[in-house]
């Protein structure tokens, strides 16, 4: 237990409940999910729901059935009401991050960009931040903020109801046009698949600079935990896997990483190929640059890539864990495939292929 993080939950109860109400279709906001969520985290020993609770009496009973402390803010005229709320929540959680140094864990649950400074003010104090908001009504300002961040609507657990059919002007249910809507769920599929690309290319990208940086051995555990600071919001879940591990393990059966048994059971170690794709990527390279230069020619690095995705539209030389095309060309000359020179007349880099 001691090695548990110990988590404070802190929720803006109007800000996430109608917010998911107002873009889900009336839908009642459940607190269960994200409760499973930070099960998941750690040890949750404090839980604080901040609201006028005369506006909210069903979901006051669902609340304190799962053991969350309501703090009452009173109804007060216009905009007050709200800033009362706001500046209570923000007192409590500093307060507490001083007065309880064996938490480490803040959730803080809200879209509102306001608690930006709530966020810096409780990092700057050595605790890590968990932010939870609805989709939609989440300002763009607050997840980067946070150490990692949950959007309610994608938790397991929550139910997003169907959009409802659009009515008429006479007030009929407007049906939807069969022939053309059928035919749009292919768009999906290829954008999901552009998605895992990316993922790869970023997973590459991201074990080669933990490797460059430190030059010890990358874990899982350390390379999900740069992946949140570098985005927030990700999670393996919307792409499709279950787990990191099963992300890891599809990666690794693509030949993107590599997995090896890491210092602690469960936590393997992830490192990029040594060979296999990076030796095919440079004979491409060595190939694309000896057909376009021709006898004795040399090849101007600008628009090369494009010549080597027309012969291998799959190409990404971020797959491969590199930051840009000139570093993979680096790379390539380093290995003996091409030879790679500044020329000032051309003002670009000038590529000439070198014998196998």
């Amino acid at each position: 237990m001691d090695q548990e993080d110990r988590i404070a939950l802190f929720l803006d109860y109007e800000n996430l409940a109608l917010g998911f109400r107002d873009h889900h279709g009336g839908t009642a906001f459940d607190f269960r999910p994200v409760a499973d969520a930070l099960a998941e985290r750690g040890r949750v020993v404090v839980r604080r729901a901040y609201a006028d609770w005369s506006y909210f009496d069903e979901d006051r009973r669902m609340l304190t059935r799962n053991h969350v402390e309501l703090i009452e803010i009173p109804q007060r005229m216009g905009a007050s009401r709200k800033n009362a709320a706001d500046i209570k929540m923000a007192v409590d959680a500093v307060e507490l991050a001083f007065e309880r140094d064996y938490i480490s864990t803040f959730v803080i649950c809200t879209g509102d960009s306001d608690f930006t400074p709530l966020v810096h003010k409780l990092r700057e104090l050595n605790k890590r931040v968990v932010g939870v908001g609805v989709e939609k009504s989440t300002s763009a300002l607050l997840p980067p903020a946070c150490d990692e961040f949950l959007f309610y609507d994608r938790l397991e657990g929550v139910e997003i109801p169907p959009a409802r059919a659009r009515r008429t002007s006479a007030g009929a249910t407007q049906e939807p046009r069969p022939a053309v809507q059928a035919a749009e769920p292919q768009p999906a599929v290829e954008e999901s698949v552009r998605d895992v690309e990316a993922l790869a290319a970023l997973v590459a990208q991201t074990v080669a600079g933990l490797q460059g940086s430190s030059g010890g051995e990358v874990t899982a555990s350390r390379l999900k935990r740069t992946l949140l600071r570098k985005d927030p919001t990700f999670s393996e879940s919307d792409y499709g896997f279950r787990t990191f591990g099963e992300l890891l393990r599809h990666l690794a059966g693509h030949n993107v990483i590599e997995l090896a048994e890491g210092p602690a059971k469960g936590d393997p170690e992830v490192s990029l190929p040594e060979h296999g794709d990076r030796e095919t990527a440079f004979g491409l390279l060595r190939s694309v640059v000896a057909d376009v230069a021709g006898e004795g020619g040399a090849v101007a690095l600008s628009g090369l890539k494009d010549q080597l995705r027309r012969a291998r539209p799959d190409f990404s030389e971020k797959k491969l864990g590199y930051r840009s095309f000139l570093q993979f060309c680096k790379a390539a000359a380093t290995a003996g495939a091409v030879h790679l020179s500044w020329n000032p007349d051309a003002d670009d880099y000038l590529l000439t292929p070198r014998t196998p």
